[in-house]
């Protein structure tokens, strides 16, 4: 018999003999489950053993530094205004990924000019900030806005909070938690001594004889000051419960001929290198990075 195919037939093949279509398949299934795994495995890795390389890896941790020496300029930038440290805000619940929940850290400076324009109060700050930074201000619907970054997603910002008033913030966005954020130690100064005899001047006369009132705790906080070494900006703070009604009286005697703010919002005096400020029931004592 010749080897030829008759017209009509197909040539017949063994029935356990696979379809070449068949056999891809299973291949590109094996190769496809194996290159996941692969993948899987090296970014498992690359998250645990790499350094940061994006911004939803740096954890508070590592973005702490950052923002404390962004206070310490912003500290520098004010000059010889009135400015005080406020305390560190850390806010819980937002997501770094659908599966990974962060928290983000804010470090603020109040700053009071009574008498000034807070938009050129602004701009002044946003000059003697860092080239860098790329600071400016604008002028919003809701007043002026300084914005600048201070490098490594951590923005700061700053707007008036009240006549005569600026408050500036230095953000960042939401991070990974990690070891969490630790604020710098203080170092021993007088700040503390200087809000202690505040307090008492202001609790003598205001607190009735037969309800004593309990001495507010202080809270002690700092900012390294710019140009490194141990220079620090520093704030002693207190809230009163209830504030005081007459505190230009209460103080008087601490002021002396060193007021440097005195209008119904705000009271403030220099004693020695230290600033204190009351700011509604706010108490504070400051010492700044200005030279």
């Amino acid at each position: 018999m010749s080897g030829a195919v008759q017209a009509g037939y197909a040539p017949q093949t063994g029935p356990d003999e696979p379809t070449p279509t068949r056999g891809r398949s299973r291949w590109l299934l094996v190769v496809t489950v194996a290159w996941a795994v692969l993948l899987g495995a090296l970014t498992w890795v690359s998250v645990r053993d790499d350094g940061p390389t994006v911004r939803e890896q740096r954890t508070l941790a590592q973005a702490g530094p950052v923002v404390d020496r962004a206070v310490g300029e912003l500290v520098a930038a004010a000059g010889d205004r009135v400015v005080a440290l406020a305390p560190d805000r850390i806010e819980t619940g937002c997501r770094v990924t659908p599966l990974l929940d962060g928290a983000t850290l804010e470090r603020a400076v109040e700053v009071a000019d009574p008498g000034a324009d807070p938009r050129a109060v602004l701009t002044q700050i946003a000059d003697r900030l860092p080239a860098g930074w790329r600071a400016g201000v604008r002028v919003t619907g809701d007043g002026p806005r300084l914005r600048a970054d201070a490098g490594e997603f951590v923005l700061v910002a700053g707007r008036p909070a009240g006549d005569g008033l600026v408050r500036l913030t230095v953000r960042t966005g939401c991070r990974p938690v990690g070891a969490g954020y630790r604020p710098p130690a203080a170092q021993g100064g007088p700040e503390a001594e200087a809000l202690a005899a505040a307090l008492r001047a202001l609790g003598g006369p205001t607190v009735p004889p037969q309800r004593p009132a309990a001495a507010p705790e202080p809270q002690l906080l700092a900012a390294p000051c710019p140009g490194g070494g141990d220079r620090q900006a520093r704030t002693a703070r207190a809230t009163l419960d209830p504030a005081p009604e007459a505190p230009s009286r209460a103080l008087a005697a601490l002021a002396r001929d060193a007021v440097l703010v005195d209008t119904p919002e705000a009271y403030a005096y220099r004693q020695d290198a230290v600033t204190v400020a009351l700011l509604g029931d706010e108490l504070t004592a400051s010492t700044s990075c200005a030279p």
